[in-house]
């Protein structure tokens, strides 16, 4: 902290002591600016020589930015140093907590912007891009699923300081991730990735011989890849009505846990791709 400050009330005092200097002025007036720089201003027009408009106005300028640097640095080391004070399970609790909110958040909206990608057109560009971002879907939900496994193992090892603690809702976040509900709608998530993307990629191949319907093999390979498709979208559909009612259960029973679970993709379900 300050280090914006002293040095600004250095330099300022410092001008202040050769302006006195130079015009025959008490010489205390500098060590009045060091000790309380707003005085600076009274000193300015009490001099009586110069432009004081347009030094009073300097001096504004650079007060107000030595504040806002003061105030932007004071905030970076608050932020940073802010769990300190608390114990070393805590602290690792939080930062796992925070990972786990924000993988959480990242996968929400990438699934909501799958949803709005599954009613791309027919066109080799809007199916390259599509196939592009169910890759990056994926990494998403790697991340994911990392951030719940340190989660869940840490609240595992950790569960009688939890208890001690009054926090015993932290280990609930375990049990609702090791729910069989949640594991099942998962894997029919990943399911449904795998069939919708395997469907993508076989009409981005075959694009003309499907789209002029100029081979009847092709035809009924897409027919076999669209029903898949189908099945799974209807399959993890029918787990996420599963998982939502029991989360939405789960929350009642334990609204400390709720930051901590599926948020905007619980709400929809899944439309077909045409």
């Amino acid at each position: 902290m300050y280090y914006i400050y002293f040095s600004f009330i250095f330099i300022l005092s410092g001008l202040m002591f050769l302006e006195c200097k130079r015009q025959s002025l008490p010489k205390w007036w500098a060590a009045i600016v060091f000790a309380a720089p707003v005085t600076t201003p009274y000193f300015i027009f009490k001099s009586g020589k110069g432009n004081r408009l347009i030094l009073f106005l300097i001096f504004i300028v650079c007060f107000s930015i030595v504040t806002v640097g003061e105030i932007f640095i004071y905030s970076r080391m608050k932020a940073t140093y802010k769990y300190d004070s608390l114990p070393p399970v805590t602290r690792q609790l939080i930062r796992y907590s925070e990972i786990l909110q924000q993988t959480t958040q990242n996968l929400d909206n990438a699934l909501i912007e799958l949803e709005q990608q599954s009613t791309v057109q027919s066109n080799l560009d809007k199916l390259e891009q599509t196939i592009v971002f169910i890759g990056q879907l994926r990494q998403t939900m790697l991340d994911n699923q990392v951030a719940i496994k340190q989660m869940v193992e840490f609240v595992g090892s950790y569960r009688d300081f939890f208890t001690q603690k009054d926090l015993q809702w932290v280990y609930e976040i375990k049990r609702f991730y090791n729910n069989r509900i949640v594991i099942a709608h998962l894997e029919s998530l990943e399911n449904y990735l795998d069939n919708f993307e395997t469907l993508l990629r076989f009409c981005y191949r075959n694009f003309d011989a499907i789209t002029k319907a100029e081979s009847t093999i092709h035809l009924k390979n897409y027919d076999e890849y669209y029903l898949r498709y189908r099945r799974a979208v209807d399959s993890h559909n029918r787990f996420n009505v599963k998982r939502i009612e029991f989360q939405n259960d789960f929350i009642k029973r334990h609204p400390e846990t709720k930051a901590y679970l599926p948020t905007e993709r619980q709400t929809k379900a899944f439309r077909l791709w045409e």
